[in-house]
């Protein structure tokens, strides 16, 4: 069911993210530990910002396994930002296509997803039908987060004048609300699960979500601290040196350190442009 991470803070060398860490995503994509699937090698994908040349994120994706892509493993020590998303899959809905890999992209906004929405078919074309002409034809992929990503845009643009966290997470709540709906509609029985994490490169909105609150939801955590250091594997927050701030948002802890701290279920974790941190509740 893939794995996900968002960063914001400092500008960091996205290796120090990808690769360094004893568990890092890059691991993850062949020996995930907290979920039943250990492989994660349907593509992969990652999107980062350069505010300095332009507002939208720059992404690479590719179907090829991520642990064993030579582009990747070149890259990564050569590129530094203060937001990164990043992603490796495990299909679920939809076929291993670079159109299907996350995270994905509209304009300045990049999403990715940890989950799925069971029997999906049966609920996509009404996701479709309320989208605007614009969002319905940017949609080039079969996947659920593709869609899902596209109906919480077409009530944020609808609905908010600005694009603010709280104005993301009203999104979110909708979302989820109407997906419940629908379920329900077509009597959809299995859980949808949606750990999913938004950005526009200013602030980062992920939810930890499952459909029937009954149910344990996938793992998420947050680390948040000064300063992003990996030595010898370990992952540690160290003193701040001037403005110096950090967040990780990870479907899986990068090491064993005791700076991670899970998410409760059915709970946002909002990253605000200031690196502040707010848990609240999910309200569906």
């Amino acid at each position: 069911m893939c794995r996900l991470m968002a960063y914001k803070g400092t500008p960091i060398v996205i290796d120090d993210l990808l690769y360094k860490p004893k568990n890092s995503l890059i691991t993850q994509s062949i020996n995930a530990k907290e979920i039943e699937e250990p492989l994660n090698g349907d593509g992969f994908g990652i999107g980062w910002y350069a505010p300095e040349i332009n507002n939208e994120p720059v992404t690479f994706v590719s179907v090829n396994p991520a642990w064993n892509n030579r582009n990747l493993r070149n890259l990564a020590p050569k590129i530094k930002t203060n937001c990164l998303l990043a992603h490796v899959r495990a299909a679920t809905v939809g076929d291993v296509s670079e159109s299907n890999c996350h995270p994905f992209q509209y304009k300045d906004f990049l999403m990715a997803h940890n989950g799925g929405v069971e029997e999906f078919g049966k609920i996509k074309r009404h996701l479709r039908e309320p989208l605007s002409n614009e969002l319905y034809n940017w949609i080039k992929g079969q996947t659920d987060s593709e869609h899902l990503f596209a109906y919480l845009l077409n009530h944020l643009f609808n609905n908010h004048k600005t694009v603010t966290p709280e104005a993301v997470v009203d999104s979110f709540e909708h979302m989820f609300r109407d997906v419940k709906k629908l379920m329900a509609k077509y009597e959809i029985k299995e859980e949808a699960y949606m750990n999913m994490a938004f950005t526009n490169g200013e602030f980062v909105v992920a939810s930890r979500y499952v459909s029937d609150p009954k149910q344990e939801a996938l793992t998420l955590y947050h680390s948040e601290g000064s300063r992003f250091v990996v030595e010898n594997g370990i992952t540690r927050l160290v003193a701040p040196k001037d403005d110096d701030g950090a967040v990780l948002v990870v479907s899986e802890k990068l090491s064993d350190d005791k700076d991670w701290t899970m998410i409760p279920p059915n709970h946002f974790v909002i990253v605000e442009s200031t690196l502040n941190v707010r848990i609240r509740p999910i309200k569906d």
